[in-house]
């Protein structure tokens, strides 16, 4: 979730699904898990992350999967990936202390090199920023986690295709490669 924080929000209002995709910082706190992100002030999401049981969901990396990786002709292609849902309530963040600490961290989370430049902008410019935004928090109450990385595939198999994704020029290739490798080492 850490590694690939940028997500899915989805919550639902009447009965229809609403989805955005957010960027989250996720934190640890008194033994329970919390995601944190915001949404413009005119993404009406915002109305509707406290009603119900919200969803994010956390799917990087993920790779296809070519038949000419297994020793049998009689295969199809498939994906290989890694994906979790983290299910909670959402709870807005109103205060102009929680708004500031929750921009800061994401902008040290995510490029903590902007943090000088932003801490020179006039006050009343940041200020107006904050105001088109509207931050959150979500305790996470439920995780389902799914990793589908070729596990049923023999050990030559899984090999073979960690060597064609290593070499891949697609970089979501090459890290489903690195968590393959994992897996098949922790066996």
């Amino acid at each position: 979730m850490k590694r690939f924080s940028f997500a899915t929000l989805v919550t639902s209002h009447n009965g229809f699904p609403i989805a955005t995709h957010l960027p989250f910082i996720i934190k640890e706190e008194d033994n329970k898990l919390f995601l944190y992100s915001h949404v413009a002030k005119q993404n009406e999401q915002w109305k509707h992350i406290e009603d119900s049981t919200a969803l994010v969901i956390f799917s990087e990396p993920h790779a296809y999967i070519s038949p000419t990786n297994y020793e049998k002709d009689v295969n199809v292609p498939t994906w290989n990936y890694i994906a979790v849902h983290a299910y909670g309530k959402g709870q807005l963040i109103t205060s102009h202390e929680g708004i500031v600490s929750l921009l800061e961290s994401t902008i040290d989370n995510y490029e903590a090199s902007y943090r000088k430049q932003w801490d020179r902008l006039p006050e009343k410019y940041r200020s107006g920023q904050m105001m088109g935004i509207m931050a959150f928090k979500m305790e996470v109450t439920e995780i389902q986690a799914k990793e589908k990385l070729s596990q049923n595939k023999t050990r030559n198999e899984q090999q073979k295709i960690i060597n064609s994704l290593s070499v891949s020029k697609d970089p979501n290739e090459r890290i489903t490669a690195e968590y393959m490798k994992q897996n098949l080492q922790s066996k």
